[in-house]
């Protein structure tokens, strides 16, 4: 592809100076008196100015790619006096991005979910953060939350909202479900998300500060059943419509789109229980389209996609949200995982029939379709 634009101009140079070749030629048939190198003339006028203009349009975007890249590496002071809130710290991307914030200086408050993950978690970092233990499921829970941190940051407000906290919840195919299996992660990841930063966003506007939700490249393409997809998908358009109303405030609003890490939340030996559960209450018809080995079969598969795609170093995920804290210009979104910048988000950008294509490779062939 980037041989594309050098073939055009020279076969525009070429068509150009055979054009010119032929104009000399004619001009020497008309008036013989009129000089025979004229066309040559002209051509290397035109190839000259071609290669000038070439030459500074590379200069032009070096010079774009230098400032860009400076512009990226700009970032904040005085980080000891700004006040972070995290979700989901008891693991994962939410712990480990806690105790590397702590470590930098900002005042992190962790929000976890049990007793045994915020001690867990004090165990390992300074005395300058704190944590509370927040539902984020739990309306009334999340406005007491609030309020305690209003109270606890002061006139300073809130720098960072970090929103991490989420579940996977049952991944297996749609037609294996009911709507109370979609109700828990879109409960957590969607609802408790947007609760959390309704809560939260005075705080953040007094600070005009950065918010930052995690999402996920499940929040870009839609590659297994479950409640886990729509409610990415929808943090994906609430983040969107967030970060522009949020503009005028001065807060800056990015979104983290991780790729397959291995996490506590990605453990395949809950997710492969769960779906045994399920397939344990489905009716004879569904069992026998889909055929008895069709779990050991999607686990085969699983175990192959996995190996080609999964992430285990979580800083990178937590280097995203680093930047967005204290980069004077934060990116609107971060995609985190070699699988993610090569694969899922060139994918998200395809024409859908070639994403139908490679997707359905992936899944498990069903036993007797048609026996319905």
């Amino acid at each position: 592809e980037e041989r594309g634009p050098h073939a055009c101009s020279i076969t525009g140079l070429t068509h150009l100076a055979g054009l010119t070749r032929v104009t000399s030629d004619i001009l020497q048939e008309l008036d013989p008196s009129q000089p025979a190198g004229l066309g040559k003339g002209v051509s290397l006028s035109h190839t000259g100015k071609k290669r000038r203009m070439l030459l500074w349009v590379l200069v032009l975007l070096i010079l774009c790619g230098f400032l860009w890249n400076y512009k990226g590496q700009l970032k904040i002071t005085d980080i000891t006096d700004k006040y972070i809130f995290i979700t989901g710290c008891d693991s994962g991307f939410g712990k480990l991005a806690a105790k590397t914030f702590d470590k930098k200086g900002f005042r992190v408050i962790a929000a976890c979910l049990t007793e045994s993950g915020s001690r867990a978690l004090k165990a390992e970092t300074s005395e300058r953060l704190h944590t509370v233990l927040l539902d984020v499921t739990d309306a009334d829970h999340v406005k007491r939350t609030a309020q305690w941190v209003k109270n606890h940051v002061g006139e300073k407000g809130l720098w960072g909202l970090i929103n991490n906290a989420g579940v996977l919840g049952v991944l297996a195919p749609t037609d294996w479900l009911t709507v109370e299996d979609y109700r828990e992660p879109i409960e957590v990841n969607l609802f408790g998300l947007i609760n959390v930063t309704l809560n939260m966003l005075p705080l953040v506007k007094k600070a005009r500060g950065r918010v930052i939700n995690v999402s996920s490249i499940g929040g870009r393409l839609a590659f297994v059943g479950g409640g886990y997809i729509p409610s990415k998908y929808a943090v994906e358009g609430f983040n969107d419509c967030l970060r522009r109303d949020m503009k005028a405030f001065g807060v800056h609003v990015s979104c983290i789109e991780p790729g397959l890490f291995k996490t506590e939340l990605s453990d395949p030996v809950k997710s492969t229980e769960k779906k045994l559960a399920i397939w344990k209450h489905l009716s004879p018809d569904i069992k026998q389209q889909y055929g008895e080995d069709y779990i050991e079969k999607s686990l085969s598969k699983l175990k192959v996609t996995t190996t080609s795609f999964l992430n285990m170093d979580l800083s990178l995920v937590v280097e995203c949200m680093d930047h967005a804290l204290t980069s004077l210009f934060p990116k609107t979104r971060y995609a985190a995982g070699k699988d993610a910048k090569t694969f899922w988000i060139p994918l998200s950008h395809m024409p859908t029939v070639l994403q139908d294509f490679l997707l359905l490779k992936q899944k498990t062939e069903l036993a007797n379709p048609k026996a319905v």
